[in-house]
């Protein structure tokens, strides 16, 4: 699994080769098998291929549309809009997305005591260990991933579509890798750690 780890890249270009059923499911029971807060496994997956994923990316689009023209959820991100859009063409591309929900969570817009805030964050810090897990399993099977958070350019869009309970966290595009990008620049130890003792 190190290798996975040191290896893994966010793949944007996939192959129009589709993943098995049996490879799907490996994936997603490596993201059941992640720790969680209280071992309340919060995580929820709705896996997204064929024509529902044409549906989907008309939500998705349809969201972008009004954050650009209308009532923007994320007006201080305007910036960022042509990302999503180019993110939208590599779902597209992808034979499979899977959206990852906090099924205990109460959504973006509750108003929560602090309690509950604590517990909302608790949760989403286990569905993104699970989200972690399924991407260095991808990697195992030799299939790319991209973790993606741009849905909340269509968050409404894409909940009334999806109409599941709980909160959306993330989408992941999986699909054979038609690309091999070279590693980011990452931070290096020195940056990032402090030792105490």
């Amino acid at each position: 699994m190190i290798s996975a780890i040191y290896d893994r890249r966010s793949i944007r270009k996939f192959l129009h080769k589709p993943i098995s059923r049996e490879d799907l499911t490996g994936i997603i029971q490596s993201g059941i098998k992640a720790p969680s807060s209280k071992n309340r496994q919060p995580w929820k997956y709705i896996v997204i291929q064929g024509t529902a994923k044409e549906e989907m990316l008309n939500a998705f689009r349809r969201g972008i549309e009004r954050e650009e023209n209308g009532i923007a959820l994320l007006p201080q991100s305007r910036q960022h809009i042509a990302a999503a859009k180019y993110t939208v063409d590599i779902m597209a591309e992808a034979p499979v997305v899977v959206f990852v929900t906090n099924s205990l969570g109460k959504g973006i817009f509750a108003e929560l005591t602090l309690e509950e805030r604590v517990y909302e964050i608790c949760n989403i810090q286990s569905v993104s260990a699970s989200i972690q897990n399924m991407l260095l399993a991808a990697a195992e099977k030799g299939i790319g991933s991209l973790w993606i958070c741009d849905i909340y350019f269509a968050y409404e869009e894409l909940c009334q579509w999806l109409d599941c309970d709980g909160e959306l966290i993330a989408a992941v595009a999986f699909g054979y890798p038609d690309e091999c990008p070279r590693e980011r620049p990452r931070k290096g130890l020195d940056d990032v750690v402090s030792w105490r003792s």
